[in-house]
């Protein structure tokens, strides 16, 4: 196990990464805001299953594995940029109606579906974890099982920031009348078409 003042600033460094926005909240943000709360809770979730996959891969070493298959990571960074891209032109050209059939907010696998692309669309995240979380792990302790804790924490951490942006667009989107309707998905879209951009444009 880390000690205690190790722990405190993991944890304060994992609430300083999460509260920068990212490719992963302009999802939330975009859905919340056009379907309500409820459809960005369900993005979230898709991230919860995505980064529990990757801490999963990182406890058990095969992020050297990963490293070794850049060019595959590579075709999925833009596969997942394409599809958010995707996403937000289809909401820029929505007729301005909240619910409609092209993106329906019962379809809760789709929407799941989102969260889980938009973190596996950003390998370098795995990379990333490979270099952070190991700094915080006790050399006396079992490292997968720290690796896992450590994961844990990052996943409850991001799970409550990502939860409060899809309240809080969730509670805007809700306050909209008709006639800003439109301008809400247009924001949205913006939204998605800027995430996909991000991730297409960056660097592993």
């Amino acid at each position: 196990m880390p000690e205690s003042a190790a722990l405190l600033s993991y944890v304060l460094a994992c609430i300083a990464i999460i509260i920068v926005p990212g490719p992963t909240v302009t999802v939330i943000i975009a859905n919340s805001m056009r379907h309500g709360a409820r459809a960005g809770l369900l993005n979230v979730a898709g991230t919860q299953i995505g980064l529990a996959c990757m801490m999963v891969v990182l406890a058990f070493g095969l992020h050297v594995v990963v490293v070794g298959m850049g060019s595959v990571f590579e075709v999925l960074r833009l596969v997942g940029a394409a599809y958010l891209i995707w996403l937000g032109i289809r909401m820029w050209r929505s007729d301005g109606s909240l619910g409609t059939a092209e993106a329906p907010p019962r379809a809760g696998g789709s929407l799941l579906l989102q969260g889980f692309v938009v973190v596996w669309s950003n390998p370098k995240a795995l990379l990333f974890f490979g270099a952070f979380i190991p700094q915080f792990i006790s050399p006396e302790g079992n490292a997968a099982l720290q690796t896992l804790l450590l994961g844990s924490i990052f996943m409850l951490t991001a799970a409550v920031g990502d939860s409060l942006y899809a309240f809080a667009a969730g509670g805007a989107g809700a306050k909209l009348t008709k006639a800003r309707v439109r301008l809400a998905e247009r924001i949205s879209g913006t939204c998605l078409i800027g995430g996909g951009l991000w991730l297409a444009l960056s660097r592993r």
